[in-house]
């Protein structure tokens, strides 16, 4: 007779974890505690033992000013092997060996883990001379094609607070290392539609990148190609701006079709 209240409570308990989980990576902005109760519908002190079991297991973290919640490091490693991985991978793969055909140069994909982007996906070129810089890489966000395209897309008040807490080192003589000058540069990245990365991350590297759409609208990842200066200047690479968003437009769809009904 006990055996249904447990697994009742079981799948209720589950459920309104993930409420949480789904009210925190929905939200454009972290949330507290309190906004999470309002959205889900649970009472205050269930919302705060939830919030800290989930803290305590990094799928949330707290936002720089200790009251806000955002998703934590676990949460984003899951995002990253579930878009690595999923069922849809063959379609996606061949999508991208498709556009590496067709820009001649080795392209990846790139998802926001935590400070870092890390490179979830990679097709090289078959030119002998080309950096090594593996899926499962973690490289800044500040100097990267990538990685600007992801901040260009934050919110401006979470766009404000990333800025002040990123490292702003300087990797080579072109990095920006100031914050009133990387926001300046976002600003002109979000109204284009693309980020490049002159020469900002490695010396003698170029790169573009475009965004890539969750089903919500929402940018998920970068899709980039790079490859060394002397090969392909920047005027190059955005001559292979079409097929970039070509492509990154196919796998959204890839998405959409993965999470329709049927």
């Amino acid at each position: 007779m006990l055996e249904k209240p447990i697994t009742r409570d079981k799948g209720a308990s589950f459920l309104r974890v993930f409420g949480i989980l789904e009210a925190v990576v929905s939200s454009n902005s972290p949330l507290t505690a309190a906004q999470i109760s309002r959205i889900v519908g649970l009472p205050a002190a269930t919302t705060h033992r939830l919030c800290k079991m989930l803290l305590e297991e990094r799928l949330l973290q707290y936002e720089i000013d200790g009251r806000r919640l955002l998703g934590g490091p676990r949460l984003f490693e899951l995002a990253g092997k579930i878009f690595s991985g999923s069922h849809f991978d063959l379609d996606r793969r061949a999508i991208m060996e498709s556009l590496v055909d067709q820009v001649g140069e080795t392209c990846n994909i790139s998802v926001p883990d935590g400070a870092r982007m890390i490179y979830a996906e990679r097709v090289e070129s078959n030119w002998p001379l080309r950096l090594q810089l593996p899926a499962g890489t973690h490289v800044p966000m500040h100097c990267t094609a990538s990685g600007k395209l992801y901040l260009s897309y934050l919110d401006p008040e979470m766009s404000g607070r990333v800025l002040e807490s990123l490292e702003l080192n300087k990797y080579t003589r072109r990095s920006i290392i100031s914050v009133e000058k990387l926001r300046g540069e976002l600003s002109k990245i979000r109204k284009r539609g693309y980020s490049t990365d002159n020469e900002e991350f490695i010396e003698g590297l170029v790169a573009i990148a475009v965004p890539i759409f969750d089903p919500s609208g929402r940018f998920c990842a970068g899709l980039a190609l790079h490859g060394p200066k002397l090969r392909i200047k920047m005027k190059d690479a955005l001559e292979r701006l079409p097929a970039l968003k070509k492509a990154a437009d196919q796998i959204a769809r890839l998405m959409r079709r993965d999470v329709s009904p049927g």
